[in-house]
């Protein structure tokens, strides 16, 4: 590990933000841009050392390498952390137009989905409860995971903790459905007043357990049950499907069926953990159709 593979790391690991997994994702996000500029022929003594040309030099490194734009986008936000917590904000560009980069497609196909039958049934209890909290409740792994019913719980609403949600962002999340109490009652039975993390095992090593189990029966994207949640809310919401299900888009609507697409879409955000109306596009569909003809 070279001077500043390991200044990196010491930042990177020794700084408490966001959770376990965020950490680590965003270190071995670090020690590859590290690699990437000891490649390129820059031999930085610290992380401090950062300067604008070894980000321009990253950025068209990337780009030769046609990484998509999502990517880019996620090693930027590890960029301009790096660049913060070294007191140089300035030397990465402020927002990812500035910097050349795609703006990333809002809608690519229907990705809601629901594990059902065999699949699901093949599962220890304990995952089969997290995906159904995820296809019942919108909620993210992770959070399924660490969730507790009897911390949570208020009859009416799921008081969803930061310490359980990406970037520490608690949330409410409403019970509407008695298939949703169902499942709160079963978590409680089997849980009690834990989570579904096994006494004395980490929560790492348990999520990796049920990543592992669930790609042995063949579930391949846990986050389609969000998708399946936020489209199964708008129905509720509005009384029609989004456009990811046929629905119409925001040109096909009355004024009135508008505002009550605006309300829902700001709702399910809010009930995703996200509290902005564009990320709704991802899961409902593009409120406009010109936008559905984008590829990645």
């Amino acid at each position: 590990m070279d001077v500043l593979a390991y200044d990196l790391k010491g930042i990177a690991l020794g700084d408490g933000d966001g959770s376990y997994l965020t950490r680590m994702q965003r270190h071995r996000g670090l020690q590859l841009m590290a690699r990437d500029l000891r490649a390129l022929g820059f031999k930085l003594p610290a992380a401090s050392s950062l300067k604008p040309r070894h980000v321009e030099a990253l950025l068209d490194h990337w780009r030769a390498a046609r990484l998509s734009a999502g990517t880019m986008k996620n090693r930027m936000g590890w960029l301009r952390w790096w660049a913060a917590k070294v007191r140089k904000p300035n030397v990465v560009p402020r927002d990812n137009d500035s910097a050349g980069i795609a703006k990333r497609a809002a809608f690519a196909g229907n990705r809601a989905h629901v594990v059902q039958g065999e699949k699901l049934a093949a599962l220890p209890l304990c995952h089969q409860l997290a995906l159904r909290l995820q296809m019942a409740f919108g909620m993210r792994l992770e959070e399924s995971l660490k969730f507790r019913v009897g911390q949570a719980d208020k009859g009416d609403r799921l008081v969803m903790q930061p310490s359980w949600c990406k970037g520490g962002r608690a949330r409410d999340i409403p019970i509407t459905h008695p298939r949703q109490r169902a499942l709160l009652d079963e978590l409680r039975r089997v849980c009690g007043d834990g989570s579904l993390i096994p006494q004395g095992e980490r929560y790492i090593d348990f999520r990796k357990d049920v990543e592992h189990e669930t790609w042995g029966v063949g579930i391949r994207n846990m986050h389609g049950h969000r998708h399946w949640y936020a489209q199964w809310r708008y129905q509720t919401l509005t009384g029609r499907p989004c456009p990811a299900a046929g629905g119409a888009t925001h040109e096909r609507l009355s004024r009135t069926e508008k505002a009550a697409d605006f309300r829902a879409r700001m709702q399910i955000s809010n009930e995703l953990g996200h509290g902005r109306l564009n990320v709704t596009d991802t899961y409902l569909g593009s409120r406009f159709a010109k936008a559905q003809t984008r590829t990645r």
